[in-house]
């Protein structure tokens, strides 16, 4: 009779999304310019947007449907540009941001950033995540049952 080695994380990659965040001088219609090279060039859906401004510029960090196309506009436009992987995860009733703070500070990681992405078909919200560490973070959030997305999800 032989044993299953117990499961493991070990190994585990959590979906990840690709993250832009963009810098831009703080001139009116600098965001619609931007936006408007995203739509107009490639149909690029923006998924989720978070905007810090400060006198001189602003940050604009950018969740998109197709991040290949996007990228390829934005660098044609010289767009100054920052690209990470962040993590998208679903909230629900049982599965609250309180929580998700609660489960990662327990492992002792430090959210960077988060932000709301656009409201999805499931009815569900959905927060991005930059933390220290994405791959332990994913870890813990699949333990404790929260849905994560990766960029096939963010699709038309």
């Amino acid at each position: 009779m032989s044993t299953m080695p117990p499961d493991t994380e070990i190994g585990y990659a959590p979906p990840t999304v690709r993250h832009f965040s963009i810098f831009l001088d703080n001139r009116v219609g600098k965001l619609l310019e931007l936006l408007g090279a995203l739509s107009d060039e490639g149909h690029v859906c923006v998924r989720a947007i978070s905007i810090q401004d400060s006198s001189d510029f602003a940050v604009i960090r950018l969740i998109v449907d197709q991040p290949a196309t996007a990228r390829e506009i934005l660098e044609r436009h010289e767009f100054s540009l920052n690209e990470t992987q962040v993590l998208v995860a679903e909230l629900g009733k049982d599965h609250e941001m309180h929580d998700l703070c609660k489960f990662l500070l327990a492992a002792e990681l430090n959210i960077r950033f988060a932000y709301p992405t656009m409201p999805r078909n499931s009815g569900h919200p959905t927060v991005v995540l930059s933390t220290d560490d994405n791959t332990l973070a994913g870890q813990i959030l699949r333990r404790k049952g929260f849905r994560l997305y990766g960029e096939a999800d963010l699709e038309h």
